[in-house]
C-alpha cells in the first residue's frame, strides 16, 4: 500500500497543482438556478396544456379499461367452457386471448410508449412554451453575467440554493409574464 502511494503522489501531486488556475478562475463563476414547475405554473397557456394532456390520459385509460375487461371476459368464459371445447377450439380461443393481450400491449405502447402519442403530443404543446423558458433564461444569464444557469427540477439535485440565486421571477418578467414578488409562496 505505501508503494502505491508513493507512486501516486507524484501524479496527485501534478493534479493538484494543474488545477489550482482552474479553481481559482471557477470562483469568479456566477451559478444561478430556475424552478421551472414554478415558471410553467405562472404560464397561462400551461394550465390549457396540461388540462388537454390529461384529458387525453383519461381517454386513453378508459380505452385500456375496456380492453382489459373484455380480456377478462374472454379468460373467464374460456376457463367456464374449457372442459367443452375440442382441442382445436381450444386453441382458437387461447390465440383470440393472446391476440387481445397483443392488441392491449401494442395499444399502452402507442399511446404511452417512448414514442407514443403522448409524449409526441405533450412535446408538440410544450416546444413553443419551453423554447420561450430558454431563450428568456439566456437573455436573463448573459445580461446579468452568469456563466450556468441549472433547473432546480431537473437532473440536478439542489440539498440547498439560495433564494438570491434564484432566476425564476427575472424569467417570467423577461417573458413578459408580471409576478407579485411578495405574494410568491414556494
Amino acid at each position: 500500500m505505501k508503494h502505491i502511494m508513493v507512486k501516486l503522489f507524484p501524479i496527485l501531486f501534478f493534479a493538484l497543482v494543474v488545477n489550482i488556475p482552474q479553481s481559482a478562475n471557477a470562483q469568479n463563476q456566477r451559478i444561478g438556478f430556475i424552478d421551472t414547475e414554478f415558471i410553467l405554473s405562472k404560464i397561462p397557456e400551461y394550465a390549457g396544456i396540461d388540462q388537454r394532456l390529461r384529458q387525453l390520459v383519461t381517454t386513453w385509460n378508459e380505452e385500456i379499461t375496456e380492453l382489459e375487461r373484455e380480456i377478462a371476459d374472454l379468460q373467464e368464459d374460456f376457463r367456464a367452457k374449457e372442459i367443452l371445447f375440442t382441442p382445436e377450439v381450444r386453441r382458437e380461443r387461447e390465440q383470440e386471448i393472446n391476440n387481445k393481450k397483443r392488441d392491449l400491449e401494442r395499444y399502452i405502447n402507442n399511446r404511452f410508449g417512448p414514442e407514443g402519442d403522448y409524449y409526441r403530443q405533450q412535446r408538440d404543446l410544450l416546444e413553443p412554451i419551453q423554447r420561450k423558458i430558454v431563450e428568456a433564461v439566456g437573455k436573463v444569464a448573459t445580461r446579468d453575467g452568469y456563466d450556468f444557469v441549472f433547473d432546480r427540477h431537473g437532473d440536478f439535485v439542489f440539498f440547498y440554493s439560495r433564494p438570491q440565486w434564484d432566476l425564476s421571477i427575472e424569467v417570467l418578467l423577461e417573458m413578459g409574464i408580471q409576478v407579485d414578488e411578495t405574494t410568491v409562496n414556494r
